[in-house]
């Protein structure tokens, strides 16, 4: 009869060990290191993540009921001070290369996620991205090194989302008092030409437009009320009778914006400078609300403009996902290591997830099958199998692993 190692290892093992073991020795994190290491302190914060622990101390007993599990999973000893310690000691770096490493792999095996949503109706081929920011609060008081305002702390996590197959491309941690324009260019500093970029009018910055058109790259966002511009090409009301694309759009302009006002005083006289960018204006069907898009892309149809926009909901609906399915609120130490290492750990779990997702072909939702892992952790019960039950029947199964087992 076979007997399977437990959920917790067979998680572990998805992750290329070779690669951590390279980074680690190129970051010299287990320099002089004897017990607890590196790849001990990634399990602890996988186990923190699967579970839903936001404390070292319930870390800690949960992991010593489940003593008989240690030597699968590489732990000989631990306490309190000694995670406290590793996790301010390693540096952020190391998962944060993990999480490219991971993002490599789970590319490769990505499929369109969600065939229904907006972004999978596309007729172009062009690849879409949704680019945003989510601000996690901090108090000041306890983490005195993320100021953010007078008496507030905070942390910004940015991120470039693949909309197509949902996974993450780009993801930048920086302090809460940065503005969202200062980081877009890196970003979007790898993307391919004929990308589409869609964000908010907090990216609106004239000088990294001209720097997305030298990469070929297109934008979609919204217009801003004081943005100065005059018109090239109107061509006027759509028919919406006759043009069945050409739905809810009242207006498609070609434009030139003033990026810089001139400056006539002085020696260092700059000129007027300007960009020729197209200006849609578009009412929605569903609530009548009248909306300005800007963009650089004159091929698209004025409806796929306003359609690529409406798909920028995608990333607010995966930072809302993270923040409620994964421990990225509360925190397990106050140094910036220890926040920034629980953040990445937690992005390194989620495409570790979303790979299962893909190589299992799993068809439900991806909030049922962190369930299902938080269920069996340290049970001793195949992927395969586990996939196939329904969180309120695990209890029930897990009892009798006969049934589970492979002769």
């Amino acid at each position: 009869m076979k007997q399977f190692s437990t959920v917790l290892n067979q998680f572990l093992h998805l992750i290329p060990q070779n690669e951590f073991n390279k980074i680690v020795k190129d970051l010299k994190v287990d320099r002089y290191v004897k017990h607890f290491k590196a790849w001990n302190l990634l399990t602890v914060l996988m186990i923190a993540q699967a579970k839903g622990q936001d404390s070292l101390r319930h870390i800690v007993t949960s992991l010593h009921h489940y003593q008989n599990t240690w030597s699968h999973i590489g732990l000989k000893r631990l306490s309190k001070s000694t995670l406290a310690e590793c996790n301010s000691r390693v540096s952020p770096d190391l998962f944060e290369r993990l999480f490219y490493t991971l993002l490599k792999k789970t590319k490769h095996i990505a499929r369109p996620h969600g065939s229904r949503s907006v972004a999978n109706t596309f007729r172009f081929k062009n690849p879409v991205y949704s680019m945003d920011s989510s601000t996690i609060d901090l108090c000041l008081s306890l983490f005195d090194w993320a100021t953010f305002r007078q008496r507030k702390g905070a942390i910004k996590l940015h991120m470039l989302l693949d909309t197509r197959s949902q996974l993450p491309s780009v993801a930048i941690i920086k302090e809460g008092c940065l503005h969202d324009s200062k980081v877009s260019l890196d970003l979007t500093k790898g993307l391919s030409p004929d990308s589409i970029v869609v964000f908010d009018k907090a990216y609106i910055h004239y000088a990294q437009f001209e720097a997305y058109q030298a990469q070929r790259i297109f934008f979609v966002t919204r217009s801003k009320t004081n943005m100065i511009y005059t018109v090239i090409k109107d061509t006027g009301q759509h028919p919406v009778t006759t043009r069945k694309e050409a739905k809810g759009v009242i207006l498609d302009q070609d434009i030139e914006v003033v990026t810089q006002k001139a400056i006539k005083k002085g020696p260092c006289a700059q000129s007027q400078r300007t960009m020729r960018l197209r200006l849609i204006t578009y009412q929605s069907p569903e609530n009548g609300r009248v909306y300005e898009f800007l963009t650089n892309n004159f091929r698209l149809a004025a409806s796929s403009i306003a359609n690529l926009y409406k798909s920028r909901w995608q990333v607010e609906l995966f930072f809302k996902m993270i923040k409620q399915q994964l421990k990225v609120t509360s925190f397990l130490g106050t140094s910036k290591n220890a926040v920034m290492n629980q953040i990445w750990a937690a992005l390194c779990y989620l495409l570790l997830v979303r790979y299962i997702q893909h190589q299992t072909r799993y068809k439900g939702p991806l909030i049922s099958l962190l369930r299902l892992i938080n269920e069996a952790l340290f049970e001793r019960i195949s992927f395969i199998d586990l996939l196939g039950l329904n969180p309120p029947d695990i209890p029930f199964v897990v009892g009798d692993m006969e049934q589970l087992t492979l002769i």
